[in-house]
């Protein structure tokens, strides 16, 4: 595993997507492994939820190639895994309103198994395809790191 992808390839809004990711995947074990509706089980929830909007918000800023000014305004840059965005962003406030709103324990927790699925296990498995920062943490070579530093310089 080398570091230099997340600290020195990639930009401020990979660095927070991919930390506040890493972090709700590992969270979410943890609610889907302890007892629902405690004190604890809302506490790492709310949690859990704000790190999965700043997740969500934060892939929108991430974009393939130069964009800027009003061009960012656009759907200039981005890709298909951005449709994970506004399904993440609605799995999480529907599973909240389902269970602050409604008071219905089914109605908040189908969304938010979808959300985690969806926005971390499936967006996140594709970040592991080749070319891709994850791909590149885990498996690429550290030369090729090295010349990928050179080349785009902080």
């Amino acid at each position: 595993m080398n570091w230099d992808v997340i600290t020195k390839l990639s930009p401020p809004e990979i660095q927070l997507h991919w930390a506040t990711a890493t972090v709700a995947f590992l969270l979410g074990i943890v609610i889907f492994a302890n007892r629902k509706g405690t004190r604890y089980h809302k506490s790492i929830g709310s949690f859990y939820a704000a790190l999965m909007l700043i997740t969500a918000i934060s892939a929108f800023f991430i974009r393939r190639g130069d964009v800027s000014g009003l061009e960012f305004l656009t759907l200039k840059g981005m890709t298909w895994i951005h449709l994970f965005v506004p399904l993440t962003l609605y799995g999480i406030t529907a599973g909240l309103y389902g269970i602050l709103v409604l008071k219905n324990p089914k109605r908040h927790r189908g969304p938010l198994i979808g959300s985690y699925i969806g926005g971390l296990i499936i967006a996140g498995a594709f970040t592991f395809l080749p070319e891709r920062r994850m791909h590149m943490l885990f498996f690429e070579d550290p030369e090729t790191i090295q010349r990928w530093i050179e080349m785009y310089p902080g």
